[in-house]
């Protein structure tokens, strides 16, 4: 089994595998029993998918979750695929607000060329553009910051998890 290493990379939700010498249903009662018996996290499952939360008493805007996808492998083998992300609704927020800013500087890009084939100033909607790009790289500066503030709490979740499963190291 790998450590997981959270690194610098350019990946806003961290992904990691790991293997196991247990069957998935023995791996996802140890998260069902986990449920019942500690208070450190929420616990839900829906299927083979077991999603790990920080209570909301001790949540930011940033606090992480992990989402673990179980997979049946073979007789008593599984695979975990885990990833940690920020709350759903801040994840698709932010994805809305990146998504209107490609819009807007496409929209301010097709509106530049415009004004240029009818020779009319198209200084304005370059600037536009720029500042779009500006925004851009404010909000995706602002999630590696996010993901820096989680960076403790996402640590903690994979050691439960580690725990949760009788993973060494």
């Amino acid at each position: 089994m790998n450590s997981m290493a959270l690194s610098n990379e350019i990946v806003l939700r961290p992904r990691f595998k790991i293997e196991l010498d247990i069957s998935n249903e023995i791996a996802l009662k140890a998260f069902e029993i986990a449920k019942e018996t500690q208070t450190d996290y929420i616990i839900s499952r829906s299927d083979d998918h077991i999603f790990i939360k920080i209570p909301s008493t001790k949540q930011h805007f940033w606090s992480p979750q992990l989402h673990l996808e179980i997979i049946s492998q073979k007789e008593n083998k599984c695979s975990v695929h885990g990833f940690f992300g920020p709350n759903p609704t801040v994840w698709t927020m932010f994805m809305f607000f990146h998504f209107i800013v490609a819009f807007l500087f496409i929209g301010f890009g097709i509106w530049a060329y415009t004004n240029y084939s009818l020779a009319n100033s198209y200084a304005i909607q370059l600037g536009a553009m720029f500042f779009m790009l500006l925004l851009w790289f404010v909000l995706y500066f602002g999630g590696r910051m996010g993901k820096a503030a989680g960076q403790k709490e996402m640590q903690e979740q994979y050691t439960f998890m580690k725990k949760t499963l009788g993973v060494e190291g």
